[in-house]
Order: C-alpha cells, then structure tokens, then sequence
C-alpha cells in the first residue's frame, strides 16, 4: 500500500468559508468547519473543482521549486502539448520548446511520444473487449476506484502517456548521454493537480518515474520572460498530430480511428455517464474516453488559458500533424502495462458492525465541532 499523499492544498488566511468549493466537490471531500474549508483526504480525488471555483485563491495544487532542477546532473522538462495551447498561435511549440531549455533544461522531451505507445497497444487491446475506458485521467482512475469499483476491469491496463513518455526519457537519456538512472531528473509541466498526485501515490505501478512537478501558470511566466518570437529556435517538437491531440477532449478517441467511442468532459457529466454505464445502458460504444476537465487536460486546474481557446488551439496543431506516422515503429508496448491489479479504494471504513461505525461517527462529529480553545 502506498501513503496517501495530497495534490491539494488550503491558505486558511484566504478561506471565508463560502461553500463554493462543497457546492462543486463530486465526492463531498470539502467540509466548512468554523468558518474553514477542510479537504477530507480520502474521499478527495483531486480533481481540483475546488481549485476552479475558489474566488480568494485559498486552494492550490502543490508543485515543486524550479530551482529542484538542479539536484541532479542531467535535467529534462517533460512537456505536455496543453502547454503549447496557452500561448498565442503565432507562437509555434518549437518556439515555446526552445524558451524552456533557456530556463536550465538539457533537453525537452514531450509526452505526445508516450501517446503513440497508448494509442497502438489500445487499438491491439480493443479486438476482444466489449468496452475499454481509458486510464489516461488519475482522477477517473480514482474516481471509478472509489465510485464505480465494478467498472475496474473496463480501465485500459496500462501507463499513461506520461508515465510512458517519463520512462522513454530516461531511458533515452542513460543510452545517448551515458547517464546513471539516479542522475537523471524527470520534471513534469502540469496542467493539474490530479497528475501531481498520481506520481505521488501511483496506481497499477511501484514508482513513478516524475521526480518533481511545475504548474503550467507558473511555467508559462517564466517563458514568457524569455520566448523569442522572431529568432531562430534550437528545438523542433515531435509533429505526431493523433499525440498532440491527447491534449484535449475526444484526442485520445480521435487517434484511434474509430467510430464507435464516446468523449466526455467535465466531472459531473462523467459521472452522469459511468452511472449509465453502470446500469448497463451504453452498449454501443467501443471505447470511453473520459476527462475530469472541461476540455480535457486543456482545462486543467494549473493552466493560465481559457480551456475552450487552449483546446481549439490544440485541435488546430493536431490537425496539421494528423497524417504524421510515429518516427519509428512502436513495439513492445507490454512493458507499459500495469503491474499492479487496480483495486477498490476504501474511503472511511470505521467498522463493519453498523451500529459500532454510526457510535463512532458521532464521537467524531464531536470531536469536530469542539472549538480548539
């Protein structure tokens, strides 16, 4: 069992306990107590809704210093294509790539490469089954452990493109450059908090290989410091359109060239939907991509763009890709899957006697609402 570790954080200083957060939570993880938000942590799947709605900025995801990158001798920045959605059109993502390596990166390395490995096992995955969903979101994942328990054995039973591409990267790095595996550091580029907490407490693997996590805003300032929109770049990103595409809502589904599959985006509409599912109400459907984001991952909690200008934006740099075959064959996709079997996520279980549980809910409610002077 690994400790549970949380992707989400509150300034008490900022909190006035308006609701907001209670009011959007999917999970009732959020309670206001004395006039404080209080995140319960195990019903909490970091979704960061609360994160979204909160009008004093009293929530956040924790993420890491930029200046961590240089606890380790070879520094690579693992880029997600959302972030090429937060900037100006005009900006191309070789343009943002090259900014990021003027910030102490060796070399960038981005997560559409770890998508092509997801998109071809899934398609080989798909022949034999009556219904995949994808695993590519960790809120899913979290959500259907603790929520859907009966749907695990629908989860696609693989990494996400990100644990993937994070492995490849390394790996890449201990050939080409003739590091040690101890020496390399894989830095993330998130677009929410849902992701920082999955390398914290991974699902389906041991270890994660992300050593350290910066929010896109925080990122995204700090290219804009130094991006040159006139001169000549030094790094041309990976052109795989069907990758790029992941960024976004209906992309994962886009890229595996079928008809029959089903995007959806937004908490409560996947919920709507896992419910249906559940029920035994969806049958012509092949393949569920579902996104706790509107938008997909271009609505991430960290990001600084409107997530419908960002994912049109992808939508757009996708397009031009689309046709692009992967630059070298992509085999032995088996090494990507989980090792781990995906398990029901106890919330709370005070005691299975029912009336011993309710005696011992009411002595916490107790506790609870005593004034701590």
């Amino acid at each position: 069992m690994h400790s549970l570790i949380h992707a989400i954080a509150l300034e008490p200083s900022k909190c006035v306990g308006c609701t907001k957060c209670l009011k959007v939570c999917p999970t009732e993880a959020m309670r206001v107590k004395f006039g404080k938000a209080k995140i319960l942590k195990e019903r909490c799947i970091n979704c960061g809704q609360c994160i979204l709605v909160c009008p004093h900025n009293a929530l956040y995801g924790i993420t890491d210093d930029l200046s961590d990158i240089y606890k380790f001798q070879y520094k690579i920045a693992l880029v997600n294509p959302v972030l090429y959605g937060q900037f100006h059109r005009n900006i191309s993502p070789s343009q943002i790539l090259s900014s990021i390596l003027t910030l102490g990166f060796n070399e960038c390395f981005e997560t559409t490469i770890g998508a092509e490995y997801v998109t071809t096992f899934t398609k080989a995955y798909m022949k034999d089954k009556t219904l995949v969903i994808s695993s590519s979101c960790p809120t899913i994942v979290r959500l259907i452990q603790i929520q859907f328990p009966d749907l695990l054995e629908n989860l696609l039973p693989m990494d996400s493109e990100i644990e993937i591409s994070a492995q490849l990267a390394r790996e890449k790095a201990m050939q080409a450059a003739g590091f040690r595996a101890e020496e390399i550091g894989i830095f993330y580029i998130s677009p929410c908090s849902a992701r920082i907490h999955s390398f914290k407490k991974p699902v389906g693997i041991i270890t994660s290989n992300i050593d350290a996590t910066f929010a896109i805003k925080s990122v995204f300032l700090e290219i804009s410091k130094t991006i040159n929109v006139d001169g000549k770049v030094n790094v041309d990103y990976y052109p795989s359109g069907k990758g790029i595409g992941f960024a976004r809502a209906g992309g994962q589904s886009q890229a595996l060239e079928i008809t029959d599959y089903l995007s959806v985006d937004g908490i409560q509409n996947v919920i709507s939907v896992l419910e249906e599912v559940e029920y035994g109400k969806v049958n012509d459907v092949l393949f569920l991509e579902c996104h706790a984001c509107t938008n997909g991952c271009s609505g991430g909690c960290l990001t600084i763009e409107n997530s419908f200008v960002a994912s049109n934006r992808i939508k757009r740099i996708a397009s031009e890709n689309f046709s692009n075959q992967p630059s070298k064959t992509i085999t032995n996709t088996g090494k990507f899957l989980f090792a781990e079997p995906l398990s029901t996520a106890q919330v709370i279980n005070l005691s299975n006697d029912l009336s011993e549980a309710l005696n011992k809910m009411q002595q916490i409610e107790k506790v609870l609402l005593t004034p701590k002077y």
